[in-house]
Parts: structure tokens; sequence; C-alpha cells
């Protein structure tokens, strides 16, 4: 029987994620439902409505990927992607209950979508390598993947600004063109619609790897529950895996959770509204640099090693963010973004080296769990420290928020990588 030919799954992999992740509706995602008709308490709740679809079905549809077959789950993941932006092309300017109603079916195609790509890409990828020096094949793969994304990033945050801006967009356009407020409020979720349409076809084009525990739809679920409890059992009972995922996961929370909240403290530290797109196209350009970084620091150290100077860095960023320096407040934030991808790179690699073939998109989808389940305990913690400060002079709650976070994280994280270093230790 001839070997399936999957050279091409590496390119498509990159294309793919460049095209999934850097979408144009990112810098205005926020105004961009509350525009719509939505309240802002409407709007979190469409996030936690999000983010529990994904802690729903991250683990499940990892393991499905690694029975079922992880290109079925990413054609699944790309046509949600399309579903869910019909829904926000047709959904009712000012709609009320309609409105809502679609904004929340939006959410969950949204969150399942993320949680039948998560995993199943790099898996996909990873086992399309050669095995002879697959782990060096990889880190370039990962290295090229994150270039481009950030390439992605920068176009889609700039490019989406300035469409969402219909007196920007008017200049621009003869008299007689003028594009209407909804019209020009729609684009970037059009845009977005183009980039999923795109990744179907990515999608179809790629190659199943050979998978010796693919099955047919008949016993695929059966064995995804099994493999879930196997694999959750493994990861969290393999010491390098639990320290992985661990500390991974601490130090994820707390940079995506200022990531979240990143444009009040724009605000806080005077920066002017027009700028928060360039400053995340700013950003998605420093990322092209990380990767190259990343995979030199990798070689180089080991996994706990690594992870302890992504720790420091992100304690070193904290401590300057909770300055809240005017203007140049923006300099330790896109510090811990690199970090994060610092971070990223290193975790993945580290948890592609431990797992196994048969089960590594629900290993990654385990991991993405933890994350997700670790953000969202943290954005807690941090909304309810919010909550116990008087916002009086405005921003004081959030200078409070952001000063107390240092000595915290300072703690945790010292008592995590004491435990960490004596997991590492014990043999496998």
């Amino acid at each position: 029987m001839t070997a399936p030919d999957l050279s091409g799954n590496l390119r498509r992999f990159v294309l793919f994620t460049v095209f999934y992740n850097a979408r144009a509706y990112y810098p205005v995602l926020a105004i961009l439902f509350i525009d719509l008709g939505l309240t802002l308490d409407q709007f979190v709740l469409l996030n936690l409505i999000w983010a529990a679809t994904i802690f729903l079905f991250e683990v499940p549809t990892g393991a499905l990927a690694d029975t079922l077959g992880r290109r079925r789950l990413l054609i699944f993941s790309a046509s949600l992607m399309i579903l869910e932006m019909l829904c926000l092309l047709l959904a009712p300017q000012g709609g009320g209950a309609l409105l809502f109603g679609i904004c929340v079916l939006n959410r969950m195609l949204s969150g399942m979508s993320e949680a039948m790509a998560s995993g199943a890409d790099e898996a996909l990828a990873y086992d399309s390598l050669p095995e002879d020096g697959r782990v060096d094949a990889w880190d370039r793969t990962l290295a090229t993947a994150m270039r481009w994304r950030s390439v992605g990033f920068v176009i889609a945050m700039v490019l989406g600004g300035l469409l969402y801006d219909p007196s920007l967009m008017n200049k621009l356009l003869p008299g007689n063109f003028q594009l209407p407020l909804a019209v020009a409020h729609r684009l970037p979720v059009a845009i977005v619609l183009c980039q999923g349409v795109t990744c179907l076809f990515l999608t179809l084009r790629m190659v199943e790897p050979p998978n010796p525990n693919a099955q047919g739809e008949g016993g695929s679920f059966r064995k995804a529950f099994s493999l879930t409890l196997q694999t959750g059992r493994w990861v969290f009972t393999n010491p390098h895996t639990l320290v992985i995922v661990l500390v991974g996961l601490a130090l994820d929370s707390i940079v995506r959770n200022l990531a979240t909240i990143n444009s009040s403290y724009y605000r806080l530290i005077e920066l002017p509204e027009w700028s928060f797109g360039f400053i995340g196209a700013s950003i998605g350009l420093l990322g092209w640099f990380v990767p190259g970084i990343a995979t030199r620091m990798n070689a180089r150290f080991g996994t706990l090693t690594n992870l302890a100077f992504a720790a420091a860095g992100i304690l070193l960023g904290l401590a300057a963010v909770s300055q809240t320096w005017p203007i140049f407040g923006l300099l330790p934030v896109m510090f811990l973004m690199a970090t994060l991808g610092f971070l990223g790179f290193t975790v993945s690699r580290a948890l592609h080296r431990e797992a196994d073939s048969s089960s590594r998109a629900t290993v990654l989808s385990v991991k993405g769990l933890a994350f997700n389940l670790g953000y969202g305990l943290f954005s807690l913690g941090f909304s309810r420290l919010l909550a116990s400060t008087v916002d009086h002079p405005e921003g004081t709650a959030l200078r409070h928020a952001l000063r107390w976070q240092v000595p915290v994280f300072a703690v945790v994280i010292s008592l995590l990588f004491l435990w960490a270093n004596f997991c590492w230790k014990r043999k496998v």
C-alpha cells in the first residue's frame, strides 16, 4: 500500500493557523457587539458562554481528533467558523431578544470551533513530519507558523480597525459611494467570513497521517471517551507533563487576563483610542522575532529552565505594568505579550516531545482545557479584586488590582517552582 503524501500538510497548517487566528474583527470585538445593540453586561455574559463552550468541548474533541481523524475535526472547525460569521452578518441591529439569541449562537459556534481546532491542527502537522529529526523539524515549523501568524495579526489589526471607522473610509471613497455606518461595521466580519472559507478549502486539501487509533464513526465516540480518561490520567500523573501544564497555566492566565483588559489599561496610561489597533499590530509584528529567540533558548536550555526564564520575565513585566506610567507603560505590555509567545512555544515543544502520536491531539486538548480553566479562575479573582475597591477617581480600582497581583504572583510562582523542581527530578 502506497504511503500518503503528507508533504503539503505543513504549508497548509501554516496557512490555516494564520487565517483561522488572525481575525480582522479582533481590534473592535467588544464595540462590534455593543454597536449591534447589546449592553456591556450582555457582552460579558457572551464571553462566559464562549469560555464555557470551549471548556465543555475541548477534551472530547481532542479525543475525537485522535480517533475519528484530525482532518475531519479541522473541516468541522472551519465549517463552524463560517456559520459563526454568518450569524454576525445576519444579526439584526438592535434586535432585542432575537439579537441576543443569535449572538449566543455565535459564541457557542465559536467555542465549538476553537475546541475542535485546538490540538488537532498541531497534531496533524507534527505527525506529517518524517520521524527522523522530527523534533528539530517541528521547531522550524512552529517558528514559521508563529512568524506568519504575527504578520497576519498585523494586517488584521490595522485592516479591521480602519474598515470599522466609516468616517475614514468615506474620505477615501467618492461622494456617491459613501458607506453607511451599519455596512462599515459589518466589513471586518465579512473579511473573517472569507477567512473561514479559505480555512475550509485548506482543510479539505489536507491529508490524514496514518493513525493506529483511527476508527469509523461507530466506535469512535466510545474510543474517544476512553482515550480522554486515559490521557487525562496520564497527563496529571506523569511528573513532566504535570509540571509543564500547571506551571504553564499559572504563567499564561495572568498575562492573558492583561491581554483581555488591555484597552482599559491603555486608557489608564493616557493612550488615545485610535492607537489601539496600531498597538495590536505592533505587538503582532514583535511576535515575528519571538520564535527565533524561543528556538535558540529551547535548544540551549531545558524546559524547566525556560519556564523559569518566562516566569522571571512576566514578574518583571507585571511590576512595570503596575506603575501605570503614562504612555511609556505600553512598553512592559509589549514585553509581556512577547513573553507569552515564548511561553506558548516552550509548552508546545515540551508536550509534543512527551506525547505519544496516538493521543497527541488529546494531550494538547487537556492542556487547552487546563489553561482555559486557569484563565477563567484568575479572571474571576481579578474581577473580585476590582470590585473590592471604590473606583474613584476613575482608574483607582484597576491600579489597585494591578499592584496587588504582583506580590501574589511572586509568592504563588515561587512555591510552584519549588514543587516543580522536586517533581521534575522524579523518574517518569
